[in-house]
């Protein structure tokens, strides 16, 4: 069931455009990955819209920890309070990855069959078969092999696209007696900040370079995407 509602149709929209951008698999897969952000477009922007309402919250969560400074139960009531209040879900950074997964696997399958060019059989009879895929990318990037260098690239896609969803600590004169008191949100941020990009390096430098060209591209586009609404969520506040 996977195969058929994931797998096949990712494999025959990358077919499909590898036979419509001059039979580079390279632009197949960059304009592949263009399509399903657009199609995901809707959940990621609900997703960075409670990111940027999270930044937002900022003061309001900065007069939480003076005001229940030393009590830890009574600030995570209040917190939680607020984040009822204001229909933020703290945990929200981490669905846009959650949500790519399934896309992950499939687009991981799909390039598979591209690659060893052993799945035709998965083409719909409407998409021309292009008799071999060329596994050369750009003219230069063997999409088949891992890539090292698009491997750290797309770790620091990932940093810069992580870095931006961290919830800012209290300035120190306000942290100086609570440092050990940082909420649970910002600590699971600033792991995921070096975490991810390390994670994103040592599976990225396993795989074929396929599929880390498109988390680079994918990672890419979502951090224009956060960056977009956040800066309109500051801008919103302001006014």
């Amino acid at each position: 069931m996977f195969t058929t509602f994931v797998v096949q149709p990712l494999y025959n929209l990358l077919v499909a455009s590898y036979n419509l951008l001059g039979h580079d698999l390279g632009l197949a897969i960059i304009a592949l990955t263009v399509l399903i952000r657009v199609v995901l477009y809707p959940l990621s922007q609900a997703a960075l819209k409670s990111q940027a309402a999270m930044q937002v919250l900022q003061p309001k969560l900065k007069e939480l920890q003076a005001k229940h400074k030393g009590d830890r139960e009574a600030l995570a009531r209040a917190t939680m309070q607020l984040y009822r209040e204001s229909k933020v879900n703290p945990l929200s950074s981490c669905l846009p990855v959650l949500i790519q997964l399934p896309f992950l696997i499939g687009i991981y399958w799909a390039l598979q069959s591209a690659v060893n060019g052993s799945s035709f059989e998965l083409l719909y009879p409407f998409v021309r078969h292009p008799g071999t895929l060329n596994q050369t990318a750009f003219g230069f990037l063997p999409i088949a092999k891992p890539s090292i260098v698009l491997a750290v690239i797309a770790g620091a896609a990932q940093w810069w696209t992580t870095r931006m969803l961290m919830v800012k600590r209290p300035p120190p004169a306000a942290a100086a007696k609570g440092g050990k008191d940082e909420d649970m949100m910002s600590m699971m941020n600033k792991q995921m900040t070096v975490m991810m990009p390390i994670m994103t390096v040592v599976i990225g430098v396993t795989l074929p370079a396929g599929l880390t060209l498109y988390w680079f591209v994918t990672t890419a586009l979502q951090g224009v995407q956060q960056r977009w609404m956040l800066r309109s969520g500051s801008s919103a506040a302001a006014h």
